[in-house]
């Protein structure tokens, strides 16, 4: 079976856009950030050091494999910094490099932005009986 476009879809053409091609910018950082746990992980870190136990806290329905792989590859992007402490037990934390508190204006935009489209939507607090 062929796929045949409609007459729209013959019609629509996406332009060439320098954001559809790997070296954009913007994706560049959303690849970076795009996961969910990520962005939680980095607004946990932007309110200080933080130890592996205290994110899994911090972070419900976060699994401690899936914890250990975001750490790893923010550390790998440098957003974080790992420090390993010499005691016995271990004591590792975790905390923002310079680089990974670049993105704080971006994430606070991004929370100014999603309070006002919050407030704006219908809630079931915001409906009346009468």
């Amino acid at each position: 079976m062929n796929y045949q476009p409609n007459a729209v879809e013959a019609d629509v053409s996406i332009p060439e856009s320098p954001c559809f091609v790997p070296s954009c910018p913007i994706q560049f950082v959303l690849d970076l950030i795009s996961s969910k746990w990520s962005v939680l992980i980095l607004r946990e870190l932007f309110q200080g050091d933080r130890r592996t136990h205290a994110l899994l806290d911090a972070l419900p329905g976060i699994s401690s494999k899936t914890l250990t792989l975001r750490l790893r590859e923010l550390e790998q992007h440098g957003l974080i910094k790992r420090t390993v402490y010499p005691e016995i037990p271990p004591h590792v934390e975790y905390s923002l490099t310079d680089k990974g508190r670049e993105l704080k204006p971006v994430l606070l935009s991004l929370k100014e932005l999603g309070e006002r489209w919050l407030e704006q939507s219908c809630s079931c607090d915001r409906i009346s009986n009468s």
